[in-house]
C-alpha cells in the first residue's frame, strides 16, 4: 500500500538510521519527528533538534519528558548553525519539515538560503548511505519560494555521488506536501 508522506519519511529513515547514531531533527516542531528519532537511534544514540521559535522548543521539550527520551539536545537557533553545534564527524540521517509551525504565526517560516546551507553541512557529514528526509509543505506565503530553491539545489546534485528521490500524491488539492530524500552513495 502506498505510505503517507509523513509515515513514508519515517520509514525511509528507519530503513537507513543504526542504534546508537547520531542523527538531526532540523525542525523539530511540535517534537513528533524528534520523538520518532529518539526511539530509532535508542539509548545509546543522539538526536540534535533545532528550530528557531521557543515555543518550538518547549513544545518538543514536553514531548520528550512525556516519554522520558533523554537523548536530545535541543537547540533554539537555525539549522544552518550545525557546525556549531553537532561536533561529530558522522551523522545518521536528518530530517526537515519546512514551513511553518503548525497552529503558531504563518509569518515565521523555513527560508531556502539556511535551508539549503543545513542541507549541505548535514550532506558533508552524512554517513555513506545514509539519508536525508525533506519535507516540502509549500501552501503558504514564501513556501513556493522555497520549494523551488530546494528543488533546484538538490536537482544538481552530483549522481555520482547522491541519489535523490521525490515521493508525492499528485491528485491531491491544495498544494498536498511531498518528500525529498538524499542518499549518500
Amino acid at each position: 500500500m502506498l505510505k503517507g508522506i509523513l509515515h513514508f519519511a519515517h520509514y525511509l529513515l528507519e530503513e537507513s538510521i543504526d542504534e546508537g547514531e547520531v542523527v538531526i531533527d532540523a525542525t523539530c516542531g511540535n517534537g513528533n519527528d524528534t520523538l520518532f528519532l529518539s526511539r530509532v537511534v535508542g539509548k545509546s544514540g543522539h538526536v540534535y533538534a533545532f528550530d528557531i521559535q521557543q515555543q518550538a522548543i518547549q513544545n518538543t521539550k514536553q514531548e520528550l519528558e512525556k516519554y522520558h527520551r533523554e537523548n536530545v539536545t535541543l537547540i533554539h537557533g537555525s539549522h544552518s548553525l550545525i557546525d556549531d553545534n553537532v561536533q561529530q564527524d558522522v551523522i545518521g540521517g536528518a530530517i526537515f519539515n519546512l514551513g511553518y509551525l503548525p497552529r503558531s504565526d504563518k509569518s515565521i517560516i523555513t527560508k531556502p538560503d539556511s535551508t539549503i546551507e543545513a542541507i549541505q553541512k548535514i550532506l558533508a557529514k552524512l554517513k555513506k548511505d545514509g539519508l536525508i528526509v525533506i519535507v516540502v509543505y509549500y501552501g503558504h506565503d514564501g513556501g513556493a519560494n522555497e520549494k523551488e530553491a530546494v528543488l533546484k539545489h538538490v536537482a544538481n546534485l552530483d549522481q555520482k555521488l547522491y541519489n535523490v528521490l521525490q515521493y508525492g500524491f499528485v491528485n491531491q488539492k491544495n498544494n498536498p506536501p511531498f518528500i525529498l530524500a538524499i542518499q549518500k552513495r
